[in-house]
């Protein structure tokens, strides 16, 4: 799933014409002049992993193309790369839907409980939409909703053949906290997920819980950095059946735009604290890794 993050953002937008939407007058006209330090700042890309409740203006459409690495276990080499790439389409003022296709490929050596491995594939499918329930211009705060059903033909973590099936949920929230300087963001994500490994007859079903806070705040006309902080929950079953372990991870994150139309976000989180059921070591890295990271890529139409 999805899933954490503290950011750059994407902004300083020139003065536009009045037919002309604010994300069309980027960093690069910053860098040319002409574009003053408090423009408007689309927040959904301003936290890394946590994301903001602004999800365009009507007849937007967006390339996305997020790139999520995670690395470490307790031994061994383990490194995973997911490249999911969605085409945004913002429907009205508060509605947008975005399919999308996923890639990856993963590095496994001498990881106990893994099959060693190192392949890339195609990863799946999935459908985002998003429901922006409050407008964060007009009310005390912005809040969206967030589904994003998928099916994969791949395990994702360990990189084997399986047939899986998965959503994820989440509310959006944020809020700008010093206008034009400071932003926040709170986000509650549950997933749900059932796979079936080729050959195998049972199905495997696990869920889980996340909580995201993060800050971000302008350091310059085109430039948002900040930092964010997410608790992670994994579960057996897909109901939050039985409790599997915990994870903190703390990062910095960034967004900025490389042209007027093209924008870059990004963050490292590491695992600073964290138990897995059944193991009295620090850290859980049964469920999650040491370190899990992103760059993203937007581009605008």
């Amino acid at each position: 799933m999805g899933a954490f993050a503290a950011g750059v953002a994407m902004l300083a937008c020139a003065p536009a014409q009045a037919d002309t939407p604010a994300w069309r007058t980027g960093v690069l006209g910053a860098a040319l002049g002409g574009v003053t330090e408090h423009e408007h700042v689309d927040t959904e890309h301003i936290f890394g992993f946590t994301m903001g409740s602004d999800i365009g203006e009507k007849g937007e459409i967006e390339f996305e193309n997020e790139n999520v690495g995670v690395f470490g276990k307790r031994a061994g080499i383990y490194n995973t790369l997911g490249s999911l790439n969605l085409l945004k389409f913002t429907l009205t003022d508060n509605f947008r839907v975005a399919p999308g296709l996923s890639f990856g490929g993963n590095v496994i050596r001498n990881v106990p409980g893994y099959d060693n491995r190192s392949a890339a594939a195609f990863q799946g499918a999935v459908l985002e939409m998003r429901y922006k329930l409050l407008d964060r211009e007009t009310m005390p705060f912005g809040l969206t909703l967030h589904a994003q059903p998928g099916w994969s033909p791949i395990d994702e973590a360990t990189g084997a053949q399986a047939q899986g099936y998965g959503s994820e949920f989440a509310l959006l929230a944020d809020k700008e906290l010093v206008k034009d300087r400071l932003w926040g963001a709170f986000n509650l994500w549950y997933g749900l997920g059932a796979s079936n490994d080729v050959g195998a007859n049972a199905w495997s079903r696990d869920s889980s819980l996340e909580l995201h806070g993060a800050l971000s705040t302008r350091v310059g006309a085109a430039l948002v950095m900040g930092g964010e902080m997410r608790y992670l929950r994994a579960y057996d079953g897909l109901g939050l059946n039985r409790f599997s372990g915990e994870a903190l991870y703390i990062g910095p994150t960034f967004s900025m735009h490389v042209t007027k139309h093209v924008g870059l976000s990004g963050t490292v989180n590491v695992q600073v604290a964290g138990d897995a059921v059944g193991d009295p070591r620090a850290l859980d890295l049964d469920n999650f890794e040491r370190v899990q990271s992103m760059l993203r890529f937007n581009m605008l139409f």
